[in-house]
């Protein structure tokens, strides 16, 4: 097997350079590259490269050709072929066709347009994120006439995962947050011998607000990242792809049952984190305080209304479905690759509880301003 070469000859009366290839390119690159190549040619014109000595091939020969060429480019000298093996050819071909990526970083720029690009971004994403609403609407109305692909079975399956194997972690929080919730306020309260009122003030703040929101917060890194992940990996995939091929909604098949299975438990779920809140409270009350059970009890019984109830069920109803809306909104528009579907987990752990965040804020300054 002869070894690469490259032999380089001027002939300047005429500033062309003439480039012959030859032996076989399969194993070693040649000593010679383009830049020797280039070097030789300044002052050149034409550069003629003539490969119809070279024997046999591998990847070095068209990326010297590719570099030849870009380099000639670069230098304005023509760049002329001759007798390169046609896979070469069509190689050129499919480089010159696809466009050269600038690596190059943008410098910062003004700060009014960095604020432009950003509001810009934050624009799209909004007008996605409706587009994506009135998407799940469709679907809710397909739903209600009979066309829907949503299938009972699949809502089944995720009230369990979202309610039944929630109710662990969901102890576990509620608890620790009634306990702190007591204790704090309690280590107060007895300056003043009103330790007793440790349980309306647990008890309001549990049931009314601080259950649902706990509860979401989990939900979101739990249950919303799930969905996100779920989705973004049949993106990646192709399995949405595949479904709307097959004639099937991706939206009612994929996204309804998870938005109406969390819908659904998320307010029972509320239900039962204000339950072990009181009753994290009534552990503290009792061990620290000397509160007996009974008087906790008839306590929280006496401050807690029914209204109070119901506003933490709507928090929790609120809570669900924007958790499943955020989880499944990143999910179906994730990218095609491994990072998107980090990304997107990500952004749906963080926009979900953003979300609570804000609707806390909305539905309390709504009931401030009803009485209720």
């Amino acid at each position: 097997m002869s070894e690469p070469r490259i032999t380089i000859s001027t002939r300047m009366p005429d500033r062309v350079c003439d480039v012959r290839l030859a032996g076989d390119w399969r194993g070693e690159a040649p000593a010679s590259t383009s830049v020797d190549v280039l070097r030789e040619a300044t002052g050149c014109s034409v550069v003629v490269c003539d490969a119809s000595g070279v024997t046999g091939w591998h990847s070095a020969l068209p990326v010297f050709c590719l570099q030849l060429k870009r380099g000639c480019e670069a230098a304005g000298i023509d760049c002329r072929w001759m007798g390169l093996p046609e896979g070469v050819r069509r190689l050129l071909s499919l480089a010159a066709a696809a466009p050269v990526r600038s690596v190059a970083h943008r410098g910062p720029g003004h700060w009014l347009a960095r604020i432009a690009d950003r509001t810009q971004v934050a624009w799209a994403a909004g007008v996605d994120g409706l587009a994506f609403v009135g998407e799940v609407v469709a679907g809710f109305g397909r739903l209600f006439s009979g066309r829907s692909a949503c299938r009972r079975s699949d809502i089944t399956a995720f009230m369990v995962a979202c309610g039944a194997e929630a109710l662990p972690i969901i102890s576990l929080i509620s608890i620790l947050v009634g306990l702190i919730f007591a204790f704090v306020g309690a280590m107060q309260l007895v300056m003043f011998g009103a330790q007793i009122y440790v349980a309306g003030l647990v008890g309001i703040a549990v049931v009314r607000v601080m259950g649902a929101i706990m509860t979401g917060i989990v939900l979101a890194g739990r249950t919303g990242a799930a969905f996100a992940a779920q989705l973004g990996t049949m993106q990646v995939n192709e399995e949405v792809d595949a479904l709307a091929t097959l004639g099937v909604e991706p939206i009612d098949f994929l996204v309804l049952p998870r938005l109406i299975a969390l819908a659904l438990m998320m307010p029972l779920l509320c239900l039962y984190a204000s339950a072990m809140g009181i009753l994290g409270g009534l552990a503290v009350g009792v061990w620290l305080f000397e509160i007996t059970p009974l008087e906790y009890i008839q306590m929280t019984r006496d401050v807690v209304r029914l209204q109070d109830l119901w506003v933490g069920l709507l928090h929790g109803t609120i809570f669900g479905v924007l958790v499943a809306l955020t989880g499944c909104y990143k999910g179906m528009r994730c990218g095609r690759n491994a990072a998107a579907v980090g990304e997107a987990t990500t952004g749906a752990v963080v926009n979900g509880i953003i979300s609570i965040i804000v609707a806390t804020a909305i539905v309390t300054v709504m009931c401030n301003a009803l009485g209720i």
